[in-house]
């Protein structure tokens, strides 16, 4: 494809697949169970960091790191009950369709991988639109590092600046930012529009149906 591309990198849950909450009580549930009472609303904003990033940032330095593992392997069996049903945000799969059609590049950007991220793909339902998938695996450190981006510019085959990245949390958007793209965020994956400009959004729509909307005078423009 080469420079003369445009990529449009999209994270996945809470920005094109409505996962967060289920994420949350899964995470809620997994911490119950190590004996930890972490509110719900901390949980939240916390969720679109890697596991182990999660984990220390809810439960601080002093915890007893011997549990991290049992507590992302709990949240990992919690959460995989969901897979048969994850619901899509509205209009996900047109977007991308829509970009693809309109000669973007389009790379997901998620820390989900394996079987949690065919569910997300299934439930996406655009696999001919999506051109790679920059996933957890891929790299050292999650998001807000701005690796998981890099990644996918790379497997785009763009430079930064003729890059897009849609996210729904202030990870996403310190991420792209670090990573020299242009942030746009959602507001589907609960994380206040106040934040999202802070973090780094460069505009900010509801969700996939808002932004496919929008196309023609948008931040996709």
């Amino acid at each position: 494809m080469g420079s003369s591309g445009r990529a449009a990198v999209f994270d996945v849950d809470g920005t094109l697949v409505d996962t967060n909450h289920l994420h949350v009580v899964a995470w809620w549930e997994a911490f119950r169970q190590a004996g930890h009472e972490v509110p719900m609303h901390a949980i939240h904003r916390a969720v679109g960091l890697p596991s182990t990033d999660l984990v220390a940032h809810l439960l601080g330095d002093e915890r007893d790191t011997d549990q991290d593992a049992d507590i992302s392997a709990g949240h990992k069996a919690l959460y995989g009950q969901y897979f048969d049903r994850l619901p899509a945000l509205p209009e996900a799969g047109a977007l991308l369709r829509r970009l693809h059609r309109d000669g973007w590049t389009v790379v997901l950007a998620t820390s989900a991988g394996g079987a949690e991220l065919s569910a997300l793909r299934r439930a996406i339902d655009a696999d001919e639109a999506i051109a790679a998938t920059a996933s957890a695996d891929d790299v050292d450190e999650g998001k807000p590092s701005p690796e998981p981006v890099e990644h996918a510019l790379e497997l785009a085959g763009v430079p930064a600046e003729r890059a897009v990245f849609v996210g729904d949390t202030v990870w996403d958007m310190r991420a792209g930012s670090r990573a020299g793209v242009r942030c746009v965020g959602v507001l589907c994956g609960g994380i206040p529009r106040a934040d999202l400009e802070e973090s780094g959004a460069d505009a900010v729509y509801a969700d996939p149906a808002h932004l496919l909307s929008a196309l023609g005078d948008g931040a996709l423009a």
